[in-house]
């Protein structure tokens, strides 16, 4: 069976058609790396991604700040993280790093802080 695929690895974006049997691939064509074959054979057997987002900021010179995982997790799980994110609101200030939520649902993933942001002095 021909499937199609759109590898998010690198900034190339290479648009990937693999033959794939029984979640075997068969023969592959489009990428331009050794990346894209990996990129398929992971989505056949184990789809991960990772996450930006933001969360509520209280007494910050912003509203909310930036966040991210720090390791991708299962794609079939990003709903169930999305809802412990929502969950949180930090106080500033804030620094790029600081872990608001470690090991998310034990995925090996911390969710972190991308943006530096003071307290509100107005």
């Amino acid at each position: 069976m021909l499937k199609e695929y759109t590898c998010i690895i690198c900034p190339n974006g290479c648009h990937i058609s693999a033959d794939v049997i029984d979640n075997n691939i068969i023969s592959i064509d489009g990428e331009k790396c050794k990346r894209g074959y990996e990129y398929v054979e992971q989505e056949l057997t184990d789809p991960q991604r990772n996450i930006a987002s933001s969360v509520l900021l209280v007494d910050g010179e912003l509203p909310l700040v930036s966040v991210r995982l720090t390791n991708p997790i299962p794609k079939n799980m990003i709903f169930e993280v999305m809802k412990e994110i929502k969950k949180i609101s930090v106080k500033a200030p804030t620094k790029i790093g600081q872990i608001i939520i470690k090991d998310v649902l034990g995925l090996k993933s911390d969710v972190i802080i991308t943006k530096e942001i003071n307290i509100n002095t107005n």
